[in-house]
């Protein structure tokens, strides 16, 4: 039952770390630049959802849609005025330009919210679920299930509709694009900003459970990386069962391992998926 209890509760934290990480990945595939400061924008999204919040007495989970949208917004302007200006630049200033706007993004937020922690009060924040003797508690599941709604979205965004296949088009061939009459650069600033955006609405999702502070970027960025190299960089449904797998690993391995060691389980599967498979377990795809 304990196992079962640590499966359950790995895929409710999975499918958090699926949605943010699906914007890492779909950055990847379609402009093929790695985002260092995609974490950043997940403490965007906590900041937004917490002010919107504490202001407006809006839930962190309703406030999520808040800062899906102003996270779009700043990655929009990111992408048309620094990220487009190295993408024909060495791989090596794309990097050194996306780790600056982390360090300016941290700064920035230690300037304006300060170092102290910030968290939320929910009705339901104390509550629980259960189900058949297993024991789920009500901010997870209630973030598990607005991931879905996420995920599905993008996934009707990306297989269904005409956008979705444009941007697949431009992320094969961005030169029979532009003879098709898709505006390449357009479908990567909307690109861009989906992708920060969806990172900062998974923000405001876990707020209920987790507190809001400058440094949380850090926190999550390691465990976006390893999402998204278990599934295979650029491969959004990679992204979604990598996220799944590093929740379920993450949780059952605290059966055996000391709090301190949680994720060592976690970093040595994502070593060796590095060294026996680079591509990831189910290899990379744009779309």
């Amino acid at each position: 039952m304990a196992l079962l209890q640590a499966i359950l509760d790995g895929l409710m934290l999975g499918g958090v770390y699926s949605v943010i990480s699906i914007g890492l990945t779909l950055v990847f595939g379609v402009i093929s630049i790695v985002n260092f400061a995609q974490a950043q924008y997940l403490m965007v999204g906590m900041y937004v959802a917490y002010y919107a919040w504490a202001f407006l007495g809006i839930d962190p989970v309703l406030g999520a849609l808040l800062s899906f949208a102003v996270a779009f917004v700043m990655g929009y302007l990111t992408q048309q005025f620094l990220i487009s200006k190295v993408l024909k630049a060495p791989e090596v200033a794309q990097i050194f330009l996306t780790v600056g706007l982390l360090i300016v993004l941290d700064n920035l937020a230690l300037i304006l919210f300060g170092s102290e922690f910030k968290s939320v009060q929910t009705p339901y924040q104390n509550e629980s679920l259960e189900f058949g003797g297993l024991i789920v508690s009500a901010p997870y599941a209630i973030s598990f299930c607005a991931s879905v709604v996420a995920g599905l979205g993008i996934w009707y965004l990306l297989a269904k509709t005409w956008w979705g296949r444009t941007v697949r088009a431009t992320s094969q061939d961005r030169m029979a694009a532009q003879l098709l009459g898709i505006n390449p650069e357009h479908i990567y600033r909307v690109t861009f900003a989906l992708g920060v955006a969806l990172t900062a609405y998974g923000g405001g999702i876990i707020l209920p459970y987790l507190t809001a502070s400058p440094s949380v970027g850090e926190q999550f960025g390691v465990l976006m990386f390893t999402v998204v190299v278990l599934g295979g960089l650029g491969n959004v449904m990679g992204a979604v069962i990598g996220g799944l797998a590093v929740g379920v690993i993450q949780s059952v391995s605290g059966l055996f391992l000391p709090i301190q060691l949680q994720n060592l389980t976690l970093f040595c599967v994502f070593i060796l998926t590095l060294a026996l498979k680079p591509e990831g377990l189910i290899g990379r795809r744009a779309s």
